[in-house]
């Protein structure tokens, strides 16, 4: 890595170690199941369930305003744009401490969640051109590879924390959420000394082409017009993703419906394990990335997912606790995948003084099957569920299968696609 990529990395690194420690308290396995346990007997069940699915839609209906923060920082300094958005979810996340243990509370929450949402949509677009202009292709899984591992552990560690805290005090949370908050303001200020390379240049290129600063979705999908391969890769990941998104909301509620976890064992299997191994996979499938296009690169992974909704779907027809431990795991192996071709495939298509447009496109419609998605799950496993208690597990089958449709996809597209990115 060239010596000035190697300072601006470091910097990043120490930045992005602080700014999980807030992040982890709204992860969405760990305020899913605190928001179940903590809301039970003081609103509606069934409106429970439905807002524990709209918290795992909350990052996806956040990521439909990608497009719109790829407008509005258009030729504007993206490090001073990251660090406002970050304070902003400094402050959201604060707040949640004061909700109250009732529907107007779980109002509250569901927007402090979904407002903290909107606006890290804004910091992931953005950091795109960062990562795209500082680190060359050839180093760039790496990177990710390390700042998302050091991400995953913390996480981990925090999600870890919080339900062990919240088991001892469901109080607790009043003072976990500020005191995340106290670590995220020390990762801005870390970050806000960030430098872009070529900085300058790229936001002259932003300048000479104000027709790229739209906020017009419709101009926005343009893009997949523009770019063939582009759109048929963003097709088979839509699919894709959207089986997988499908089905947290029926996990954390499957859990607690027709297991006997409390709040430390819902945690761990939603999100601590397979966060924990996410860094463990990430230098093979980094290394893989490495060497292969992107779609190449899905080709393989993908199945790591499928494999697990089906292990999900087998162990809960079946009443098996173990095998939602391992299921656990291998969603966490493919996390270690997932969590690189998501920052960097858009990478492999687009010029770098349009990575935040390709990549606004891309968290934008990230979005939409992330809105869609929990809502789909919830309510297929809500129907499965009527007719039976172990027959609402079916909807992990029915994830598997959509997700194996979008896997097909990426194996036809990489009998075309080039062996390396030129990029």
């Amino acid at each position: 890595m060239p010596l000035d990529s190697r300072a601006h990395y470091k910097r990043e690194l120490i930045a992005w170690a602080f700014l999980p420690m807030m992040m982890g308290a709204i992860e969405g396995g760990v305020v899913g199941v605190l928001t179940k346990r903590l809301f039970s007997g003081a609103v509606d069940e069934t409106m429970l369930d439905w807002a524990v699915a709209a918290l795992a839609a909350a990052q996806g209906f956040a990521n439909i305003s990608s497009f719109i923060w790829a407008g509005v920082s258009h030729g504007k300094n993206k490090i001073r744009f990251l660090t406002m958005l970050k304070i902003a979810v400094v402050v959201m996340i604060a707040t949640v401490s004061f909700v109250p243990r009732t529907p107007l509370g779980l109002l509250m929450l569901l927007v402090c969640v979904v407002g903290t949402r909107i606006c890290w949509a804004g910091v992931v677009t953005l950091r795109s051109t960062v990562w795209q202009a500082n680190y060359p292709r050839a180093n760039r899984a790496d990177v990710a590879g390390r700042i998302a591992t050091v991400q995953a552990i913390i996480l981990a560690s925090v999600g870890l924390g919080i339900g062990e805290m919240m088991d001892h005090n469901e109080e607790a949370f009043r003072w976990i959420y500020p005191v995340a908050a106290s670590f995220g303001i020390i990762g801005a200020w870390i970050y806000s000394k960030m430098q872009v390379i070529g900085h300058t240049k790229i936001l002259e290129d932003e300048r000479s082409q104000p027709e790229l600063a739209t906020m017009a979705p419709w101009k926005t999908v343009a893009l997949l017009k523009e770019d063939k391969a582009f759109f048929n890769y963003m097709s088979c990941q839509f699919i894709f993703g959207l089986g997988n998104l499908m089905l947290t909301a029926p996990l954390v509620v499957v859990l607690a419906d027709q297991f006997s976890f409390n709040y430390l064992g819902e945690i761990l299997i939603v999100s601590t394990i397979p966060i924990i191994l996410m860094p463990l996979s990430i230098p093979l499938w980094s290394r893989m990335l490495n060497r292969m296009h992107v779609i190449q690169f899905r080709a393989v992974h993908s199945w790591v997912f499928v494999l697990s909704a089906l292990i999900f779907g087998a162990s809960i027809y079946f009443g098996n606790t173990y095998g939602l431990w391992i299921a656990a795991g291998i969603r966490g192996i493919g996390f270690g995948g997932g969590v690189l071709a998501w920052n960097l495939g858009h990478q492999d298509f687009a010029p770098v003084e349009q990575s935040s447009r390709y990549m606004g496109l891309h968290v934008t419609l990230t979005g939409i099957r992330g809105l869609l998605a929990p809502a789909l799950g919830m309510g297929l496993y809500t129907t499965l569920h009527g007719v039976g208690e172990t027959t609402g597990g079916s909807v992990f089958f029915v994830g598997a299968a959509i997700s194996s449709v979008g896997g097909i996809g990426f194996l036809l597209l990489s009998r075309t696609s080039p062996d390396k990115s030129s990029t």
